[in-house]
C-alpha cells in the first residue's frame, strides 16, 4: 500500500483529498495545526512553521499512516495544503511569513529526506486577482501569463512556485507540481451558486471560476502520478463557470479590451485547464449545471463539458 502525507488535511480541500485517496487505495496521514471535525484517517498535529516538527512528521510517519495502524512504508510523496487559505484572513504580514515559512520548511524537508514528488497548492490569485489594477492579458488566462499578484497572499504563492523551482534546480531528485487551484466549492456551497447570476460584478475578481473540491482532489492525485519531472504549475478549475450568461457576454461586459483566445465554448472556464488535461490528464467530472437549472432555461446541461472538448488555446 502506497503511502502519502497530506499537510492541511483537515480542511475543505484536504478533507477531498484524503477521501479520493483512500477510495483509491492510499494510505494516508494527515498533518495539520487544526484536528479533523470527523477523522478519515490517521492525524498528527504539527506546526509546519516549526522545521523540526516538518522534518520529523515525514521522517516517522512510516507505520502510523494507515487507520488501521497497518505497517507501511515511509511515504515516498506528499501532498502540502497546510496554510491559511485565502487573504483577508489574518493581517498581511500573518498571512505572507505562515505561508511562506511553512512552504519553504515543507519543501525542504522534501528534499532533505530524498522524497521523489511534492504536490502543493498554489493559488488563481496570482494571476492578478481580484483583477481591479491590471486586467488579464488574455482570456482564459493560462500559466504562460506573467505572475502579478495583488495581495501578500498571492504574493506569497507566487513566490513559493519560485522556491519550487529552485529548488527542484538544487534537488533535480525531487519534483515539484504546483496546483494553482480556483475558488473550492463543496457539493453544500453550491445553492449560494444562483445568487451570482444577477450581477457579473460580483464574481468578475476571478473570471467567474471554480472547482469542486472532488475535482481538486482528482486533480492532486493525478499530479502524485504523473510523469512530470521538473517544478511545474497547472491550474485547476472547472470545466465551466458558475454563471448562466455566456463567457463570451461575461467578457464583454466586464473585460471588453481583454483579447479572447478561439475557440470558446460558450460557457467554458476562462482559468484555461487544457495544460492540466494534457500533462495530468486532468478533466473535470462535477458541475453545478448538472444539480441546480435556471428558471428559464438559459444554459444546457452538458454544453460546458463539450465545449472544452472543442476547445483548446494557443498561446
Amino acid at each position: 500500500m502506497e503511502g502519502v502525507v497530506v499537510t492541511g488535511g483537515s480542511g475543505k480541500a484536504g478533507r477531498a483529498v484524503i477521501q479520493d485517496l483512500l477510495d483509491h487505495g492510499y494510505a494516508v496521514l494527515n498533518v495539520d495545526i487544526a484536528a479533523p471535525v470527523k477523522p478519515l484517517c490517521h492525524f498528527i498535529k504539527a506546526d509546519l512553521t516549526d522545521m523540526g516538527q516538518t522534518i520529523d512528521v515525514l521522517r516517522h510517519a512510516a507505520g502510523t499512516i494507515d487507520r488501521k495502524r497497518a505497517p507501511v512504508a515511509r511515504p515516498d510523496k506528499v501532498i502540502h495544503l497546510a496554510g491559511i487559505p485565502a487573504p483577508g484572513l489574518a493581517p498581511d504580514t500573518v498571512t505572507f511569513a505562515n505561508n511562506m515559512i511553512s512552504t519553504h520548511n515543507l519543501f525542504s524537508a522534501a528534499t532533505l529526506l530524498g522524497l521523489s514528488r511534492v504536490v502543493w497548492a498554489s493559488s488563481e490569485t496570482v494571476f492578478g486577482l481580484p483583477f481591479t489594477r491590471t486586467p488579464p492579458v488574455f482570456a482564459p488566462a493560462t500559466e504562460v501569463q506573467p505572475p502579478a499578484p495583488e495581495t501578500s497572499y498571492a504574493l506569497a504563492k507566487s513566490l513559493c512556485e519560485e522556491m519550487a523551482r529552485q529548488m527542484h534546480r538544487w534537488n533535480p531528485a525531487t519534483s515539484f507540481v504546483g496546483l494553482r487551484l480556483s475558488n473550492i466549492f463543496e457539493a453544500a456551497d453550491y445553492a449560494q451558486i444562483p445568487s451570482f447570476w444577477d450581477d457579473p460584478a460580483l464574481r468578475r475578481w476571478n473570471l467567474w471560476s471554480w472547482v469542486d473540491s472532488r475535482d481538486a482532489a482528482q486533480a492532486c492525485r493525478l499530479a502524485l502520478q504523473a510523469d512530470s519531472p521538473g517544478a511545474e504549475i497547472f491550474t485547476i478549475a472547472a470545466a465551466d463557470t458558475l454563471m448562466t450568461r455566456p463567457s463570451r457576454d461575461l467578457m464583454a461586459d466586464q473585460f471588453p479590451a481583454v483579447p479572447l483566445m478561439e475557440p470558446l465554448g460558450e460557457f467554458e472556464t476562462l482559468l484555461s485547464i487544457d495544460k492540466a488535461g494534457k500533462l495530468l490528464g486532468y478533466t473535470p467530472l462535477h458541475s453545478w449545471r448538472d444539480q441546480i437549472k435556471p428558471a428559464d432555461g438559459s444554459w444546457r446541461p452538458g454544453s460546458a463539458a463539450a465545449s472544452v472538448e472543442a476547445g483548446g488555446h494557443e498561446t
